[in-house]
């Protein structure tokens, strides 16, 4: 008889184990769900009595007076707090599709119907894990200093950054990993410091899990981090645990839905910092519905591209813009082309530089062959293109000659940027284009788009013109100024520096840009994080009103 019982120890081990984890499941379970149906006022029958005569804990965020803040310091979260929404998936998805692939993209937009169903800590780590899981170091801090500041701008709570402004000593506890917000915060909301979740990494490759200290609890961390002193002032939401959390501070005020619906969106003159530089592809906040109306307009997006592709190449121009209006491409020409040179050279034509097809669509607005030389062109652009493309070597002695026995061919066109700008705001103008040609026509030109971004600073330049003629509905404006009046060109005796700054102004009036003194090696320190052939160390960004 001893030998049955032995053999029925381990299935009864089993047994146990097995009961003890399934005991455990549906506590939590049921108690996560007492939780939420009483947090939701479920067991008032008369929920109306239940909020006419429930006294908020805390006051709302517009009863905080800003005077007189400089010496205090507030605490607050980046999530559902200073940003307006709540969710943080749209963000862990702009690191997964411009830091990752569109692999690793599509498969955190099929977790996200279980991510509905999951509790907060535990849809956080499988965002995590997804977004982060063989991701380069390197990667991540390209996406944080060049693709996430915009959206986060964008969705900036004015309330919040109001009272955050008015503080003198900032500090952002979140349980959002560190790494994607720490940048954006310090360099635009000048935080003094910021304390978030911590990710596990191995060598230059984050593992997807988090590290020994686990996911970050507000009410724990401040106080490990500011022990017996007290924040002056502590911004949270309607949440138990953000209350946990501002009740550690001397004064303590809630963010409520209310709030978020009336607080506006930062007008850009507003913004901290001005943001002049932003990399990656995406044009939109990517939601879980927006990203499921990507990837199912995409196979259309891809074949749609190669038509127009095939349109603007193969085609006449009158042709080309009937069918490309018809496939959805918005082209506006405003002004009138001037007559051509008396003295036989061709005429110089010198364009804001927003796209690399910039040239393709003002000769196919004009209805004539043009010539365009640049800095930058990819072996695929270069053969695709319908106009002829000359390649610029930074000499200005070559290329200066190149230019002139161009114009001396036929029309010419120059984007005096030397790189695209996809803000309003104008780089400054190489003064080359100056000294070479009295005959200068300014072209403001302007794109808009609503899916896709048709340039790139770290991405393949190759692929800029496809992935703009992706978009559903694509648009540019060509705005032709009219020649320069000649007293006003080196040959009415400016110099090239006064001639480039002048059409740069009147370029910017005609778009309502601004002018700055900023040029293609500061936009590559900051998105691409190289320098090239540049050694001044200094990226920042400062508007040059004067200019």
């Amino acid at each position: 008889m001893t030998l049955p019982v032995k053999n029925m120890v381990f299935p009864m081990v089993l047994l146990r184990l097995a009961e003890w984890l399934v005991y455990k499941l549906l506590a939590n379970s049921c108690y996560r769900a007492a939780m939420k149906v009483k947090n939701s006022g479920f067991f008032f029958r008369n929920s109306s009595f239940r909020s006419s005569h429930q006294i908020p804990l805390y006051p709302s965020l517009n009863k905080c007076n800003l005077h007189g803040r400089k010496s205090e310091t507030v605490a607050c979260d980046i999530q559902g707090t200073l940003l307006r929404s709540e969710s943080f998936f749209p963000y862990f998805m702009l690191v997964a599709f411009e830091g990752g692939s569109i692999f690793r993209a599509f498969f955190l937009l099929l977790s996200s119907p279980l991510l509905l169903v999951l509790d907060y800590e535990l849809k956080l780590r499988v965002m995590i894990f997804i977004t982060f899981c063989g991701l380069r170091l390197k990667d991540m801090d390209s996406v944080g200093r060049a693709v996430l500041p915009k959206f986060y701008l964008e969705n900036l709570n004015v309330h919040v950054y109001e009272v955050l402004k008015s503080a003198g000593c900032r500090v952002v506890f979140t349980s959002v990993p560190r790494l994607m917000v720490e940048g954006f915060l310090k360099e635009y909301l000048s935080v003094d410091s910021v304390k978030g979740t911590e990710l596990h990494a191995v060598g230059s490759y984050f593992t997807g899990l988090v590290s020994s200290s686990g996911i970050l609890v507000k009410h724990k961390a401040i106080k490990e981090f500011l022990g017996e002193k007290k924040p002056d002032i502590g911004i949270g939401n309607s949440s138990l645990l953000d209350h946990l959390f501002i009740s550690l501070c001397k004064e303590a005020y809630v963010v409520n839905k209310e709030d978020e619906k009336s607080s506006s969106i930062l007008a850009r003159e507003k913004y901290p910092k001005p943001l002049v530089f932003h990399d990656g592809r995406l044009a939109f906040l990517p939601t879980p519905l927006a990203t499921l109306a990507m990837f199912i307009w995409l196979p259309i997006g891809i074949l749609l591209a190669i038509f127009r592709l095939f349109i603007g190449i193969c085609l006449p121009y009158k042709i080309a813009i009937f069918l490309g209006t018809l496939s959805g491409v918005k082209l506006r020409l405003k002004g009138t082309d001037p007559p051509r040179s008396e003295n036989g050279k061709g005429v110089l034509y010198v364009c804001t530089h927003r796209t690399l097809l910039d040239p393709v669509f003002l000769s196919t607005s004009l209805g004539k062959p043009l010539t365009a030389v640049t800095y930058s062109l990819s072996k695929m652009s270069e053969i695709l293109a319908p106009i002829k493309t000359v390649r610029l070597t930074r000499s200005r002695t070559k290329d200066a000659e190149a230019m002139q026995r161009l114009l001396s061919e036929g029309d010419l066109v120059v984007c005096p940027e030397g790189t695209t700008c996809r803000e309003p705001y104008l780089l400054r103008f190489s003064s080359l284009f100056a000294e070479l040609a009295d005959e200068i026509v300014p072209v403001a030109m302007n794109t808009n788009v609503s899916m896709f971004y048709g340039t790139t600073a770290s991405g393949l330049k190759c692929l800029d013109p496809i992935f703009f003629l992706m978009n559903p509905r694509p648009s540019y404006t060509v705005e032709i100024l009219g020649k320069v009046p000649k007293e006003l060109t080196c040959a009415g005796g400016k110099s090239s520096y006064e001639v480039a700054n002048y059409i740069q102004r009147q370029l910017a009036t005609a778009l309502g840009f601004e002018c700055t003194n900023l040029t293609r090696k500061d936009k590559y320190l900051m998105l691409a994080g190289n320098e090239g052939v540049v050694d001044n160390q200094d990226s920042r960004i400062v508007v040059n009103p004067s200019n």
